[in-house]
């Protein structure tokens, strides 16, 4: 099953693919067997998508979420103010986690050897478990350019070599989280022409939180760009959706968003609406792959997904049945 997730190529091969890594974590996964145990929702009785229930991703802060008994490899880690609890998500099969950010910067991209890849990712450097650096880590290498790398307070020599790589005609990967590349082009202003820039977000405690239009209107003009394109991810997700302007995400064929009634939680849009954004990502096929986030957005008709912003207090209203 693992094999055939990144193989999907139809919406009928995701669903038949997710209908099976539902029946796979609802034997094999207890946190979530429990879950859909009190919503009285066996596979049996699940026909499509919008039945699943979608797991709150608060459960990765207090529960050991798996649906493997294999040895944990590696152990991801979210950010978090001092003494606050951080999510864990157990990887028991880093290749798939490799797998999946390959092939999904492929699928929009390219190959990962065309790019030099500079990355400016401060406050993700600065402590251990960031997922994000793992990922981007493996893109430099195997970038296989000595000029890619990563920076952290020597904004002055990536600015000095990300001018020289742009004018000589060289395709560059910059991404970095939101504050540094506006503390970047604060310092210096540049007219990028072979440069993708990439936010990740990344704004709490480090500056006033700005609207998307806001951030990228800033991004635009101090890098010279005509679009800013960013990537959606987190620690409770082993896959990625890029967006390559205008706040516009798409997913990989193994992922998907839809949305949930902001009221009732339980309740599953099955067309383009607003509401909170539950992820199923079939690469987290080792721990869960359907996950309720605490984001707020639409889902769109092509695939395609916005973020509109974060639900105002920390538990999602009516799915909080076993945070506690």
């Amino acid at each position: 099953m693992q094999d055939q997730i990144f193989n999907i190529h139809t919406e009928e091969e995701f669903t038949e693919a997710a209908l099976q890594v539902f029946k796979h974590q609802f034997t094999n996964n207890k946190v979530y067997r429990s879950f859909c145990d009190l919503l009285y929702v066996h596979p049996s009785d699940v026909t499509t998508i919008f039945q699943i229930p979608f797991l709150p991703i608060q459960f990765f802060k207090t529960r050991r979420v798996l649906s493997s008994l294999d040895a944990i490899q590696e152990t991801f880690t979210s950010s978090g103010t001092t003494g606050s609890i951080v999510s864990k998500h157990f990887v028991t099969d880093s290749s798939l986690y490799q797998k999946s950010y390959r092939k999904g910067f492929e699928h929009f991209y390219g190959n990962i050897k065309d790019y030099v890849v500079l990355a400016l990712l401060p406050n993700y450097l600065e402590r251990k478990g960031s997922s994000l650096v793992a990922m981007v880590d493996d893109f430099i290498q195997q970038s296989n350019n000595s000029a890619s790398g990563f920076y952290l307070n020597n904004v002055n020599e990536l600015a000095i070599t990300l001018n020289q790589l742009d004018k000589s005609g060289q395709k560059v990967l910059l991404i970095g989280v939101s504050f540094a590349l506006l503390d970047l082009v604060e310092k210096q202003q540049f007219r990028l022409k072979n440069t993708i820039v990439m936010e990740t977000g990344g704004m709490k405690g480090r500056r006033k939180e700005l609207i998307r239009n806001e951030l990228h209107a800033l991004l635009q003009k101090g890098f010279g760009v005509s679009e800013v394109h960013s990537e959606y991810g987190m620690t409770e997700l082993l896959s990625q959706g890029y967006s390559k302007g205008k706040g516009i995400f798409k997913c990989p064929p193994w992922m998907k968003i839809v949305t949930r009634d902001t009221e009732d939680a339980l309740t599953i849009h099955q067309s383009s609406k607003t509401g909170g954004i539950n992820v199923i990502d079939l690469a987290n096929y080792n721990s869960c792959s359907f996950i309720a986030t605490q984001d707020l957005g639409n889902a769109l008709s092509d695939r395609s997904f916005e973020i509109l912003g974060r639900f105002d207090n920390s538990d999602i209203r009516g799915c909080n049945l076993m945070v506690m």
